[in-house]
């Protein structure tokens, strides 16, 4: 067990996150913001540059994927609707629940009492996150709706099928479709059990409650009106956050002072680094792809 965090802190480590956290001390961290891999059929692979190239080329090729620049590869997504689709779409989404588990397991250890993890995933996965982060001893406490500035159709436009298909009816179903317009995502937000009360531990952990003011008023749990940022040259990084929104994240869960560090098990582009650094917040970062640490390495350089 690693018992000293200096190695860690500020600084992100490429690697395999699960094998990482198991190395971190009991009660040493704050809180957790994180945006994992959203597609399921990823389990059981090396989710590395080489699978998202592969998927992101399936995406771009493809007739039917409406979405082109990010990894296609959902359960969810494609295929004939029979008992074996839905059979290997459950399955999927059990597999996925367990691979949340194998590494909220170890969050659910390393954070203090008290401390909080905010996970983002799709509007149709955000519960299975949840889920898998109660079964492993956190603590249900929100949804927090990030409503974006732009939605993706996503669904099936039935009258343009059924015209491809020649039905003479197809002008009757003009209004319909097999989705609803998208634009919204889910950040679940759990939390470790608190040691008897909010003040108790609030005053041993430094951790607890949310600054729900930080802006002037009561924050809800919806977040709008984010601006998405104008990234640099070299970030090429598929589904980057906006540093706004994470900005509010960790102001709104994270006390500044010496004792408390946000760690980003899947840190992408870093920037939930670069939010912590902004606001003087101590880091930890993991990330698997070598491409996406330089990216994170460059932004931070970028944000002195």
């Amino acid at each position: 067990m690693e018992k000293d965090l200096s190695s860690y802190i500020n600084k992100i480590k490429c690697c395999n996150s699960i094998e990482e956290l198991k190395k971190l001390p009991d009660n040493s961290i704050a809180t957790c913001i994180t945006d994992p891999p959203y597609n399921y059929e990823f389990i059981g692979r090396e989710w590395n540059q080489e699978e998202i190239e592969r998927r992101t080329k399936r995406a771009k090729e493809s007739e039917t994927i409406l979405v082109k620049n990010i990894p296609y590869g959902s359960g969810l997504a494609g295929g004939v609707r029979n008992k074996r689709w839905y059979e290997k779409n459950r399955q999927n989404i059990i597999d996925y629940t367990n691979w949340i588990e194998s590494w909220g397991k170890e969050l659910f250890r390393i954070l203090k009492p008290g401390g909080f993890i905010l996970v983002f995933n799709s509007n149709r996965t955000v519960a299975q996150v949840q889920v898998a982060l109660e079964n492993v001893g956190f603590y249900a406490r929100d949804i927090i709706i990030w409503k974006r500035n732009t939605g993706i159709p996503k669904g099936l436009n039935v009258s343009k099928k059924m015209q491809k298909l020649g039905d003479p009816n197809y002008e009757y179903w003009s209004n319909w479709n097999s989705a609803l317009y998208n634009m919204w995502e889910g950040i679940a937000m759990l939390q470790k059990p608190l040691e008897d009360n909010y003040i108790n531990t609030l005053n041993k952990y430094g951790v607890g409650v949310l600054n729900v003011k930080s802006e002037g008023f009561f924050q809800t749990n919806i977040y709008d009106n984010i601006e998405r940022d104008k990234n640099s040259d070299f970030n090429n990084h598929i589904t980057v956050k906006p540093l706004d929104l994470i900005e509010k994240l960790v102001v709104l869960t994270t006390p500044v002072n010496s004792e408390n560090i946000v760690i980003d098990p899947f840190m992408g582009s870093g920037t939930t680094a670069v939010a912590c650094k902004k606001h003087n917040i101590k880091f930890i970062g993991f990330e698997i792809n070598p491409d996406y640490c330089e990216i994170c390495n460059k932004r931070l350089e970028e944000n002195k």
